[in-house]
């Protein structure tokens, strides 16, 4: 009760402008039976003011992302691992021609051509829990254009700033953040480790220059601070990854030429070309059966020199280790047979196999996550014109939801009569049932409002006029 009530009066805190009418419109989310539209959460009972105030908090409201984010970490459940999954979501706003910065996104849906919808895209990023339930612990979100190098950029960039948060909390430890085959795992490795010198020659020379001197006079990207960090991509089950060229022979043996850059190649679709593997785990899992994990070091992707690499004299050498996940059987027997998993990791030192494939494996609990947030709270059914208001809509809903995993041990099981009764930890919907009555006891930091009376209207002689038409942006910038 008293970290639930510490986190509320920190997220007041955050909120800068029309903080009363943010708060109580989060309030107001936690509270009411079910989130149709915003006129209707105004008539709640926690929410004192009129809905009139509700779309101005919206409009005009302003919230301090940067407290937000070092509020959720401070607010994560210190028990779970540092691990965390990252995924984007697309909000379809296909006949909102009024609304600026929409772009063509891969979804279907209404007003959808060719498989794409007009609308905007969220990328947000969450902890990780072990267990064997749907929680989560949203950690940031942005908002980013989907596909290609601009979309890991920015998870890059978010990466980066929730391990500074991390490391300020206290947080130690090796930081692992899982990613699906959307993302760009060039990018990933090249800004957050590195290239790898597969000759040796810049770190034999080089090692006591400085970053930016090391790189302006050698070309290699190196990157200092992120020795806590990891990564994990899952890859496709027919990726072409390539060895460690051998060392040079002294005279090369009388033949001339620039050193080999790739070696012997390593192909996830053929046995015969993956060798002897440097590290092996088998256990016997009681939803997956027999689990073997084998890993091989010391691999890389064949990149070409164009897009993020287009810059330089050749592209990058980014060394990382695969990894197959091989499973006997999947929960509840679906069917078909379940196929090898190929994952790839990049890091300081080894990966710990167990908990890459598990890991991998709850990543899947962030899109329950994103399905409460939008078929529950209706994060994607609200019409919102600009996207800074839908922004400061899917700050509200984050913070609501941070409030749901605090009071899980302060709520009771609030079952329909035609549902089973959870014997186990509520679900997150379970736990918004009962919490209206969980708020008259917490109490709320938010000012009543003041007596007011209604607005002078538009001004005599004053017409409206059509709102600006945006076209949809056809290419990401």
């Amino acid at each position: 009760m008293a970290k639930l009530a510490e986190f509320r009066g920190g997220w007041y805190d955050c909120l800068t402008v029309r903080a009363d009418a943010l708060f109580e419109l989060t309030d107001a989310v936690l509270s009411a039976p079910t989130v149709t539209s915003l006129p209707y959460l105004s008539l709640e009972p926690v929410f004192r003011r009129s809905w009139g105030s509700l779309y101005d908090a919206l409009a005009t409201g302003r919230i301090d992302a940067e407290r937000v984010g070092e509020l959720l970490v401070a607010a994560g459940p210190p028990e779970w691992p540092l691990t965390f999954a990252v995924d984007a979501s697309t909000h379809p706003r296909p006949y909102a021609e009024t609304s600026p910065g929409r772009e063509w996104h891969r979804l279907s849906g209404p007003g959808g051509v060719d498989g794409g919808v007009p609308g905007w895209a969220w990328q947000h990023v969450t902890q990780l829990n072990l267990d064997h339930d749907s929680w989560v612990a949203p950690m940031d979100v942005v908002r980013v254009p989907t596909g290609g190098p601009a979309q890991t950029l920015a998870a890059v960039e978010q990466i980066r700033a929730l391990a500074g948060r991390l490391r300020a909390a206290g947080r130690t430890g090796r930081k692992l953040f899982v990613h699906d085959t959307g993302y760009d795992l060039a990018v990933l490795v090249y800004e957050l480790h590195g290239e790898h010198d597969v000759t040796g020659e810049h770190a034999q020379h080089c090692a006591d220059l400085p970053e930016g001197t090391h790189h302006q006079l050698c070309g290699v990207h190196t990157t200092v601070g992120n020795d806590d960090i990891e990564v994990l991509v899952r890859i496709r089950n027919d990726r072409l990854l390539y060895r460690d060229p051998p060392p040079r022979l002294p005279g090369n043996g009388g033949r001339a030429g620039r050193p080999r850059r790739h070696g012997k190649p390593f192909s996830c679709a053929r046995p015969d070309t993956w060798g002897e593997p440097d590290q092996r785990l088998t256990l016997t899992d009681e939803r997956y059966g027999q689990v073997a994990v084998t890993a091989w070091d010391g691999l890389h992707p064949k990149l070409d020199k164009k897009d993020r690499f287009a810059h330089r004299a050749e592209a990058p050498i980014l060394s990382g280790t695969a990894i197959c996940v091989q499973v006997e059987r999947l929960p509840g027997g679906r069917r078909p047979a379940p196929k090898p998993m190929w994952l790839f990791w990049s890091g300081q030192g080894s990966p710990d196999l167990e908990r890459c494939w598990r890991s991998y494996l709850r990543r899947f609990d962030i899109e329950h996550y994103l399905k409460f947030l939008k078929s529950v709270l209706s994060w994607t059914n609200v019409a919102l014109r600009h996207p800074e208001q839908a922004m400061r809509w899917t700050w509200v809903l984050l913070a609501a939801y941070a409030q749901l995993l605090l009071a899980r041990s302060l709520t009771q099981d609030q079952h329909y009569p035609w549902e089973r009764r959870h014997h186990r930890r509520l679900s997150p919907g379970r736990v918004r049932r009962d919490f209206a009555r969980v708020l008259p006891i917490i109490g709320t930091p938010a000012t009543p409002p003041k007596p007011s009376k209604a607005g002078p209207g538009r001004p005599r002689g004053r017409t409206s006029t059509p709102a600006q038409r945006h076209p949809t942006l056809k290419k990401s910038v």
